[in-house]
């Protein structure tokens, strides 16, 4: 979540800067702008929580220099160049150096604004990395559950309640809906968050295995038990354990489990020493479990203690107006996964994103990020690259500011879910002038609402 988008924008033509730092504005950018690049140099310091975006070369100094300059002044602060078709290898040679990224003049509004905020982001990431420390502000939950959806919301405010009470909670939700992001944010949050959490998929697990994987074991208890080993449960103590596809878990176990939470005391396999323990559990499943404890698939008073508190996760398809800002998320996260330099996501790949039905959820929407970050095909979704028509110096400005109007639109339109009555109003356009540009720029309103 980008909380402050100050950019420094350094550029010697004063057209320039003056167009440029209007578009931005108009994009919620606070920017700062300066045609002599010392002054500019000088606004900077070690804690400047800023981007810069400067011309390559300038009359009183070149690229190289400026950032060999800001890097020394201010390290954390991302730097962008602008340059022309023949300051393209100084550009280049500036990135080998330590700059963000490069943008060729004449400038694409869609570009600009999406590598800007994929630097802020970057920028604030490293600085809440470096300030953290025990006497830091806690992170804010908007960065661990991440979404601006009326749902998501909720679920937020559920989870910071929940978080300081430490009672046991079952997270329902579709495959990849981000059950353990939810679990792992309730212990974030609560006054365990220094202990252990501790995580443990329950699908797949024989009923010998998972006994042994969560009570442990004495030496020499079976064949193979060398020596002793301690299980998931005893390793959570004083925090939170999680019980990811609970409704896998064979009914012997579930059985010997509502002993440990009714009584909060385990015996490891091959032991008869009662171990006290101090945890929180919170048990998440893809499936019914109140249908399933009135089938016998699955223990009703197992079910009925772990439910003190429950939260439900709506799949993708029903938040659609996240799906935008996660993606961004995730891009960001692959690109310094991969030590690549993060991708320009247009608006047309935006709209593919929104009209693609997600079955996978949240999961599925950070492989494609990962695909898109390393440029490769894999099963399943794929983004479409955009194919963009070279133009002639004269109709450069035109074709900037028609891709920045459909941009726009499109940002609206996917706030919105595609609700003509609120983007007419957001935008300040009457319907038939809005009908007409969606027309012109071919944007359909119903790819942007919530089937």
């Amino acid at each position: 979540m980008i909380l402050d988008k100050h950019i420094i924008l350094i550029d010697d033509e004063l057209d320039v800067v003056e167009a440029v730092s209007e578009m931005l504005e108009l994009e919620g950018f606070q920017v700062s702008t300066f045609t002599d690049p010392n002054q500019g140099l000088k606004s900077l310091n070690p804690s400047s929580r800023s981007v810069v975006l400067c011309d390559v070369r300038m009359p009183a100094i070149d690229g190289l220099t400026l950032l060999s300059a800001i890097q020394h002044r201010a390290p954390n602060v991302p730097v962008l160049l602008m340059s022309g078709h023949g300051d393209i290898p100084m550009a280049i040679e500036a990135m080998k150096l330590g700059a963000f990224d490069f943008l060729e003049k004449p400038l694409n509004a869609d570009e600009i604004i999406d590598k800007l905020n994929l630097a802020l982001t970057q920028c604030q990431q490293i600085q809440t990395a470096q300030s953290s420390s025990d006497t830091a502000p806690e992170i804010p939950i908007e960065a661990a559950i991440i979404g601006q959806s009326k749902s998501i919301e909720n679920i937020r405010k559920q989870v910071l309640a929940l978080a300081h009470t430490g009672v046991d909670t079952i997270i329902n939700g579709e495959t990849g809906t981000g059950k353990e992001v939810i679990a792992r944010a309730l212990h974030t949050f609560s006054r365990r968050k220094d202990k252990p959490f501790v995580a443990i998929n329950c699908g797949g697990m024989t009923e010998s295995i998972i006994e042994s994987e969560l009570f442990g074991h004495e030496a020499g208890s079976f064949t193979s038990a060398n020596k002793k080993r301690i299980g998931k449960l005893e390793q959570a103590n004083g925090g939170t354990l999680f019980l990811d596809e609970i409704e896998s878990m064979p009914i012997a176990v579930q059985i010997k489990l509502l002993r440990v939470i009714q009584e909060r005391v385990i015996e490891r396999v091959g032991g008869n020493v009662l171990i006290p323990i101090d945890i929180v559990v919170i048990a998440a499943s893809k499936a019914d479990l109140v249908k399933l404890s009135e089938s016998g698939a699955f223990r009703s008073d197992l079910f009925y203690r772990l439910n003190i508190a429950s939260l439900h996760l709506p799949s993708l398809q029903e938040r659609k107006e996240d799906i935008q800002l996660l993606f961004r998320h995730f891009v960001i996260q692959a690109s310094q996964k991969y030590k690549t330099r993060p991708s320009t996501i247009y608006a047309e790949q935006i709209q593919q994103l929104c009209r693609h039905a997600w079955p996978g959820n949240v999961r599925e929407l950070r492989n494609v990020a990962d695909r898109f970050v390393l440029g490769i095909v894999g099963d399943g979704f794929d983004l479409q690259t955009p194919i963009t028509e070279s133009c002639s110096d004269d109709f450069a400005f035109e074709k900037q500011m028609e891709q920045y109007e459909r941009n726009v639109l499109t940002e609206a339109l996917i706030e919105t879910l595609g609700n003509i009555n609120e983007v007419s109003a957001k935008l300040n356009l009457p319907r038939k002038t809005l009908y007409r540009k969606m027309k012109k720029h071919q944007l359909d309103k119903d790819n942007f609402k919530t089937q």
